[in-house]
């Protein structure tokens, strides 16, 4: 899937890498470069601002609380973020991807959720906003879970984590990113080319290279305790309004609305289908103006469909759960699959009913359809 800013042929995409302690990321930026630059895109790094902020003596330790490091740190990294974005703009070129090595969110995992809450409050910024400001996040798993003998902390003087404090910080940080529309989390299931190599493929599935292809596979579900999920902090609530356009032929088109307590982003998403599990699928970010003006073309043949999404993150896996609010008996869970062989692992509180990836009526268009 593809969410990119294009504006006037350019097409600039933002992306993070992000992970726990000695997850390889230094190595990854690298191989990225490497890739990408040769398939047409100029390459920009935003480095990680808690390394230079460290290393240049403004730290948790050395500032009055370590809460005022923190409104430092994100106060800085918005800037930069703004200054490569303008940038990119300005670049005479066709793709720029702009990877962000550790994103805004990454600060969630250091403090209180009030803390957080109230430096966004002073910022003027929403967790929304920073969450899904980017276009993709890759997470990729600390060495110490799953290849320990190769997590060190002599290769970063800002990093001080035992393994247990790397393991724990390591899920702190995928639980501040769960809910983003595109998350995806690289584990130790390989050895480190192995991982690498699954990086470059997620971020490619991702930019469209060679075409923008999702496989996802879809399962009716009983109606989940959604006390329960909102209660686990790896799991994320996200409000949606799906609204699909007039469109041709057997391309779909949709826009959507997607946030939380009036935060919200909104898309635009172009489908077709590939066969087999395989659908080309190119979304865009769009502003509330456009979005607004969009809802002009609707479909009149089928309403708008609200629902809430729980975005779960288990066993490195990125679930989906759908609750709509005329069903009290059932929901949608969905997962996106880089390969449709791919072994699913259900957490043991999802109760599955069957496989419905193959069955229309459980298709948001044929349900925007049925709506009165």
């Amino acid at each position: 899937m593809e969410s990119v800013e294009k504006k006037d042929q350019k097409t600039i995409c933002r992306i993070v890498i992000t992970g726990g302690p000695c997850a390889g990321k230094s190595t990854a930026l690298e191989s990225i470069k490497k890739a990408f630059s040769g398939k047409g895109w100029t390459v920009l790094f935003v480095p990680e601002t808690a390394t230079e902020l460290i290393n240049g003596g403004v730290a948790p330790w050395t500032c009055g609380t370590p809460t005022e490091y923190q409104r430092c740190q994100m106060e800085l990294q918005i800037r930069k973020e703004a200054v490569f974005l303008r940038a990119a703009r300005s670049m005479p070129t066709e793709k720029v991807l702009i990877v962000c090595d550790r994103g805004l969110l990454d600060n969630r995992a250091y403090m209180s959720a009030e803390k957080f809450a109230e430096i966004l409050a002073e910022l003027g910024e929403t967790e929304v906003s920073l969450r899904d400001g980017y276009d993709a996040v890759f997470h990729l798993i600390t060495a110490a879970r799953g290849a320990e003998a190769f997590y060190t902390t002599e290769n970063n003087s800002a990093r001080t984590e035992s393994v247990d404090e790397a393991i724990a910080l390591d899920n702190r940080v995928i639980e501040a990113w769960t809910g983003h529309p595109h998350f995806r989390v690289i584990d130790n299931s390989t050895d480190f080319e192995g991982k690498l190599q699954r990086l470059i493929s997620e971020i490619a599935a991702f930019l469209g290279e060679p075409e923008p292809v999702e496989r996802e596979r879809k399962f009716l579900i009983e109606y989940p305790d959604v006390d329960f999920l909102d209660s686990i902090p790896n799991c994320q609530r996200t409000e949606i309004i799906q609204t699909y356009l007039l469109s041709d032929g057997d391309e779909e088109v949709r826009i959507r609305q997607r946030g939380l307590s009036g935060s919200y982003m909104f898309y635009k998403t172009r489908k077709s289908r590939n066969g087999g599990l395989a659908r080309t699928e190119i979304e865009t970010r769009i502003s509330a103006e456009e979005y607004l003006g969009l809802l002009l073309d609707a479909d009149p043949a089928r309403r708008p469909v609200r629902k809430t999404r729980f975005c779960l993150t288990y066993e490195n896996q990125y679930f989906e759960i759908d609750v709509y609010p005329f069903w009290k008996d059932r929901a949608v869970l969905e997962i996106e699959l880089k390969n449709e062989t791919d072994e699913i692992v259900f957490p043991d509180f999802i109760r599955v009913i069957r496989e419905v990836t193959e069955e229309p009526e459980y298709r948001n268009s044929s349900i925007a359809a049925k709506l009165e």
